[in-house]
C-alpha cells in the first residue's frame, strides 16, 4: 500500500488552549472566534478567490493532541454505555481527522476570520471547502443512538448558558489579559457557556456556595442562577506560600504578586 503524506495548509488560532475547554460541536460554541492562518509561499491567496461569498465553510483538521485511538468510547450524550468510535464524533480515531463547519466572517490576505470554533489553538488545518446547504444539510436523516439519548435528556447541542460578568471580575480579567496576554475572559466565558457543573476534566469545582473554574494558573469564582452564570471574581491560583519572592530561576510569578497586591485578599 502506498503511503499517504499530508501536510498542513495552515493552523487554527483560537482562545481554546486545552481539550477540556473545547466544545463538543461547533454549534455549541456560543460564537467563539478564531483565525485560520494559511502558510505563505503556496499560492493559497489564489486558492481563496471566490470563497468570501460563502457564509459557512468546512474545515478538515488534525486532532494533534491525541495519542492513540480507542475502538469504543463513551460520548458525553450517551445514556447506554460505550459506542463504536465510528458511530461517534470522538477525536480518538485510527486517523484523528476532524471536520467542523464554521462561520466565515471575512478574509484578509491569507487569514480567514471564523466564528463558532471548536478547535484548539495551533490545530493543523488540511483543507477548506465551502458549506453547500442544499446538499450538505440532510434534515430528515436518522440520528442513530443520539435520537434515543435525546428522548431522555435535553437536545444536543445543549443550550448554552448565559455568562454574565460582574464589573469587578471584568476589570480584573482585563488586568490579567493586559499583563499576561492570556485571553482570560473569552476562555472563561466559552467554558462556562457549556455548563457550570463541577467537572474534573474542565477544572470546575464547588467552593462553598459558589464555584471556581481554573484557567491555567488563574481562577474564576462564579455562582449559578438557573441558566445564568455570574462571574464574581478573578483570583490567582497560587497561595501565599507560593507567592513569596524568591531568588534565582523558576516560574515568573510577578503578575500574580502584582495582582495579589492590587486586587486579591490574602489566603
Amino acid at each position: 500500500m502506498r503511503a499517504l503524506t499530508l501536510e498542513p495548509i495552515g493552523y487554527l488560532r483560537s482562545a481554546l488552549d486545552t481539550k477540556v475547554e473545547a466544545p463538543r460541536q461547533p454549534r455549541a460554541t456560543s460564537g467563539i472566534t478564531g483565525r485560520i492562518e494559511l502558510l505563505p509561499g503556496n499560492n493559497y491567496e489564489h486558492a481563496l478567490l471566490d470563497l468570501d461569498g460563502w457564509e459557512y465553510i468546512w474545515v478538515l483538521f488534525w486532532f494533534d493532541r491525541n495519542a492513540g485511538w480507542r475502538p469504543k468510547v463513551l460520548p458525553p450524550r450517551s445514556r447506554t454505555g460505550r459506542k463504536g468510535v465510528f458511530a461517534t464524533r470522538s477525536p480518538h480515531r485510527p486517523n484523528p481527522l476532524g471536520l467542523s463547519a464554521v462561520r466565515l466572517e471575512r478574509i484578509e490576505g491569507l487569514t480567514l476570520h471564523v466564528r463558532d470554533v471548536d478547535m484548539l489553538d495551533g490545530t493543523p488545518v488540511f483543507d477548506i471547502k465551502p458549506y453547500v446547504a442544499y446538499t450538505d444539510a440532510i434534515v430528515a436523516a436518522r440520528g442513530g443512538w443520539i435520537e434515543d439519548a435525546a428522548r431522555a435528556a435535553p437536545p444536543d447541542p445543549i443550550e448554552a448558558f448565559e455568562v454574565r460578568w460582574d464589573a469587578t471580575a471584568a476589570e480584573q480579567a482585563a488586568w490579567v489579559e493586559a499583563r499576561t496576554h492570556l485571553a482570560l475572559r473569552e476562555r472563561v466565558t466559552a467554558t462556562l457557556a457549556l455548563g457550570p457543573e463541577p467537572h474534573p476534566y474542565r477544572r470546575i469545582r464547588r467552593d462553598g456556595d459558589e464555584f471556581t473554574l481554573a484557567v491555567k494558573d488563574w481562577r474564576a469564582r462564579f455562582s449559578v442562577d438557573g441558566h445564568c452564570v455570574h462571574v464574581r471574581e478573578i483570583e490567582s491560583g497560587y497561595r501565599d506560600a507560593k507567592l513569596k519572592p524568591r531568588r534565582g530561576g523558576g516560574t515568573d510569578l510577578s503578575a500574580h504578586l502584582e495582582f495579589r497586591a492590587g486586587w486579591q485578599r490574602a489566603r
